[in-house]
């Protein structure tokens, strides 16, 4: 029952990107194309899960012995940057159309305050090792559903008559907000 309420509550009710405004650099750069934005969700949710474990790992077997608790933030940064050049390496060979439509946003990933507040929280919260990587898939689900329905939203905005003033970012802030308001809604599950 714990981790159904993990789940639930980092998917929907404290979404990573709508109720805690992590992640808002890949949520509005790359969200203008679902394929897109479906590659980079999938990105991060690999580099959030392995980022998950690896510093859970430093944190309770590095850090935490050698009483350097402090030095959380610095490991867990060249963490994320070793494994974003990996998937960068891995997307360049496996996916060449998906790693030029990434772009510069692929690289961003290294500073996407989403996975480096995912492996903070972890700590905060005390979860143990199974929970931590419950903790990361349910966000990357979030992060991920959050990213796709923008997506799916800012494309049928394409096929729309807006006002000229109302058109680009105006109104992908607009439809932000709004979705953010509608996963408020789910405030009272957990």
């Amino acid at each position: 029952m714990e981790y159904i309420i993990i789940i639930i509550s980092a998917v929907f009710v404290n979404n990573i990107v709508l109720a805690q405004f992590l992640g808002i650099c890949p949520f509005l750069g790359v969200s203008s194309k679902v394929e897109t934005a479906i590659g980079m969700s999938g990105a991060v949710t690999f580099v959030m899960i392995i980022a998950a474990i690896v510093t859970y790992l430093i944190m309770h077997y590095v850090l935490l012995p050698l009483e350097i608790g402090y030095m959380q933030t610095v490991a867990y940064i060249l963490v994320i940057a070793s494994l974003v050049q990996m998937v960068e390496i891995i997307l360049k060979k496996v996916s060449p159309a998906l790693y030029q439509a990434l772009g510069v946003f692929l690289p961003l990933i290294t500073t996407n305050c989403a996975i480096l507040g995912v492996a903070i929280l972890l700590v905060q919260k005390e979860f143990n090792l199974l929970e931590s990587v419950v903790f990361a898939i349910a966000n990357s689900v979030g992060f991920a559903l959050a990213l796709i329905v923008f997506a799916g939203i800012r494309e049928s905005l394409d096929l729309v008559d807006l006002p000229k003033g109302m058109k680009g970012a105006p109104i992908a802030l607009v439809v932000a907000g709004i979705l953010a308001l509608a996963f408020m809604g789910f405030a009272g599950i957990v």
